[in-house]
């Protein structure tokens, strides 16, 4: 089972960027998207084989998550339960029968940190939303976490403790995600450096791989045995981030 998580910054943009192309090529099982900006009726969008669930936020044109499925879920739920944080389309999970998963676009804290505190706030219950269904079953986690958690995760960390993304409290909130049991998919099988899923679009970025990974997949420890493999797609454009992906199998 195929499962690739993409922040399309703007769901009609990306659909005349090769959207459709690129899901024919890949044929993921289940498809998270962050970041939609459009309300379900803004877009035309039917993928054959897939059922379809929309988050889309109050304001319009921002953040939003969208899910394509080709397993029927038992039941599509929206928000983490907390006024405060559920009015912004950010956070989705379905309900299989062996899995909750979890699509996520994570607030970001601003390039004047005006947000900081609300996204710290935001990472602790965030947290708590996963373990209270990891009481139930296993849960995995997608999305745009917008934190670099290390230093190999970015091309110029020294340049970067004191900005967004790679504050040393959204880093802690990342370490805690990993204390309290889950994994991140991606470095269970690499290791190294250079590996990134955002890139400015300033500069020539992306070319250069000056980038920072903050998109992830993230799982409970007890599904690791089903884990086959966890990879970016960073040939994909379209967006100024690339698709991540994982395969599970036995699930």
């Amino acid at each position: 089972m195929k499962l690739i998580s993409w922040n399309v910054n703007g769901i009609r943009s990306v659909l005349k960027k090769g959207f459709l192309d690129f899901v024919k090529k890949e044929k993921p099982d289940i498809l998270c998207l962050q970041e939609t900006k459009a309300q379900p009726e803004d877009v035309q969008l039917d993928l054959a084989g897939y059922e379809t669930y929309w988050n889309s936020p109050e304001r319009k044109g921002y953040s939003g998550t969208v899910l394509f499925t080709k397993i029927k879920p038992l039941a599509v739920t929206n928000g983490v339960g907390m006024e405060e944080h559920d009015n912004e389309g950010r956070v989705m999970t379905a309900e299989y029968p062996r899995i909750y998963l979890v699509n996520v676009y994570t607030p970001n804290s601003k390039r004047d940190l005006s947000r900081l505190g609300y996204r710290q706030k935001w990472d602790l219950d965030f947290l708590s939303f996963l373990k209270k269904l990891e009481k139930k079953k296993p849960v995995i986690f997608c999305g745009d976490l917008n934190v670099a958690h290390r230093e190999i995760d970015l091309t110029y960390p020294k340049a970067n403790v004191t900005n967004h993304g790679f504050t040393p409290e959204e880093r802690e909130g990342f370490d805690r995600i990993l204390r309290s049991g889950f994994l991140d998919a991606f470095r269970e099988f690499h290791e190294d450096g250079g590996h990134y899923t955002w890139w400015s679009p300033m500069g020539n970025c992306r070319a250069k791989n000056i980038g920072w990974r903050i998109d992830y997949f993230g799982l409970s420890r007890s599904l690791r045995p089903h884990l086959g493999d966890a990879y970016h797609l960073p040939q994909v454009k379209g967006s100024d981030h690339c698709p991540v992906a994982i395969v599970l199998e036995g699930i």
